[in-house]
């Protein structure tokens, strides 16, 4: 016998956040009673996550699912909502909740207008699509939107799946997945980045020199904020700054690189918040601007106390 409040769940999306997430309300006894899936590789994995659960045409879920949660990529998902609003697929009363998190509820304007309920429910987590990241779901935050009276709704759905839900105004959704992004994607960038360097100079496995070094500045960095700052920029260490400008200046053969670009900017952007902070002098300020301006390097840094 289901559980009181249990759901009819269907999934729009078999991608890698779409079963993932489907998967973990299944845990929480909740019905999944149909996935859409298009490619090869969806339709395994929904298999795969999902045993048992049918793959349905995207309004035969919808007129079957009591929560109907729209996994699809952001680009997709207004086409997608007003599509099946002129198909007068919406239901009174029906969950509707996207995994975007660049949109709150606003997107969902469409089933509002139908009496469903839109909800906005995005995992701040890289997904792999297999069953590992079930258990990473423990360890997740949803960035979370919806109307006051329903967010408690939204809330206890991201509680059921195991993660912590975090309500985000939905003025603020557009940030607040732009710091995610820039947490995320470019620091995959950077190790990419500096794997290229290692294996340039002969290191044959970079990241298992790297994985030390960048997962302990990691866990300093989430546990003391900027006072976790290392490296020679923080230290004012000037010839060091410019020694390694030249030497990605002259790897690039002077084009300005994508390695030298995201080095100069950085660089550029850690003296700024190490001045703010009061860890260099103003004359160490001074020298590492000087080391870095360079045609590449957009500029000089702008004047700030220290």
């Amino acid at each position: 016998m289901a559980k009181p409040g249990r759901l009819g769940v269907g999934i729009i999306g078999a991608g890698k956040v779409g079963a993932v997430l489907g998967a973990a309300l299944r845990a929480a006894e909740h019905a999944v009673v149909g996935i859409s899936a298009v490619s090869d590789a969806s339709r395994e994995r929904a298999e795969t996550l999902l045993p048992g659960v049918p793959i349905l045409e995207v309004q035969d879920i919808v007129e079957r699912a009591e929560l109907v949660l729209l996994a699809v990529p952001d680009d997709a998902l207004g086409p997608l909502v007003e599509g099946l609003a002129k198909l007068g697929a919406w239901q009174p009363g029906q969950l509707v909740a996207h995994t975007s998190g660049r949109f709150g509820v606003g997107i969902l304007r469409p089933v509002r207008a139908a009496g469903a309920i839109p909800l906005a429910l995005h995992p701040a987590m890289t997904f792999t699509g297999m069953s590992l990241d079930l258990t990473r779901l423990l360890d997740c935050s949803f960035g979370v939107t919806a109307d006051p009276a329903m967010l408690p709704i939204a809330q206890a759905l991201v509680v059921e799946m195991g993660a912590e839900p975090v309500a985000i105004a939905e003025a603020d959704r557009t940030l607040y997945h732009a710091a995610l992004a820039h947490g995320s994607n470019h620091l995959v960038t950077l190790v990419a980045q500096a794997s290229e360097l290692l294996r340039e100079v002969g290191v044959e496995a970079p990241e298992r020199m790297l994985g030390p070094l960048l997962r302990a500045s990691l866990e300093n960095a989430l546990a003391s904020g900027e006072s976790a700052l290392t490296g020679p920029v923080a230290r004012g260490d000037v010839g060091t700054v410019a020694a390694h400008s030249e030497a990605l200046r002259e790897l690039d053969g002077g084009s300005g690189g994508d390695i030298l670009e995201a080095y100069l900017a950085m660089a550029r952007a850690t003296a700024r918040r190490a001045g703010s902070r009061g860890l260099l002098k103003p004359e160490q300020i001074d020298g590492i601007r000087q080391a870095l301006e360079t045609p590449d390097a957009g500029g000089p840094i702008p004047e700030e106390g220290p």
